[in-house]
């Protein structure tokens, strides 16, 4: 199973959200804990990954080797993608 680390803007951005939404992502990351490719998109031209949870994308650097998940931004699909 992978470990989760979270990025404190992620934290923050998490914690504003309204209780339904931040549940939602919070159980959607806990489920790619077991096996991450299953669940997470690689981004084109990129390195990283996103994981979308309805409106929300999480983008996350996952590290196969030390079965790592960070979690760096937690966003709106309109804008998560300008401030990456």
């Amino acid at each position: 199973m992978y470990e989760l680390i979270f990025d404190p803007e992620a934290i923050d951005y998490l914690e504003k959200l309204e209780k339904k939404d931040a549940k939602r992502i919070w159980n959607k990351l806990q489920a790619a804990k077991e096996y991450p490719l299953r669940f997470f998109e690689r981004l084109s031209d990129r390195i990283d990954y996103k994981l979308r949870v309805g409106d929300y994308r999480v983008i996350v650097d996952i590290d196969i080797k030390q079965k790592k998940i960070e979690v760096r931004l937690i966003g709106h699909r309109r804008n998560i993608y300008d401030r990456n």
